[in-house]
C-alpha cells in the first residue's frame, strides 16, 4: 500500500466522485456561474471602491490607517 499526501487524496476523492456522477458537469457549471455572479457582477454594481474615491493617489495606506484609528 502506497502512502499518498492528504491533498492528493482529497483531490482524488472529489475528482472520482464528480467523474462518476451523471450531473457532475452540470453542477460544476452552476457553481462556476454562481461564483462569476458573486465576484464579478455584484462587486461591480454594489461594492464601490471606497478607498479610491476618498483617498488621494499614493496616500491610500495613510487613509486606511487614519480610518482604523478613528474607530
Amino acid at each position: 500500500m502506497q502512502k499518498k499526501g492528504f491533498l492528493y487524496r482529497v483531490f482524488d476523492l472529489y475528482y472520482d466522485g464528480f467523474r462518476h456522477m451523471r450531473l457532475g458537469r452540470t453542477l460544476w457549471a452552476i457553481i462556476l456561474i454562481k461564483l462569476f455572479i458573486i465576484f464579478a457582477i455584484l462587486k461591480v454594481f454594489f461594492f464601490p471602491d471606497y478607498i479610491k474615491q476618498h483617498a488621494d493617489k499614493g496616500d491610500e495606506p495613510d487613509f486606511v490607517a487614519t480610518q482604523i484609528l478613528k474607530q
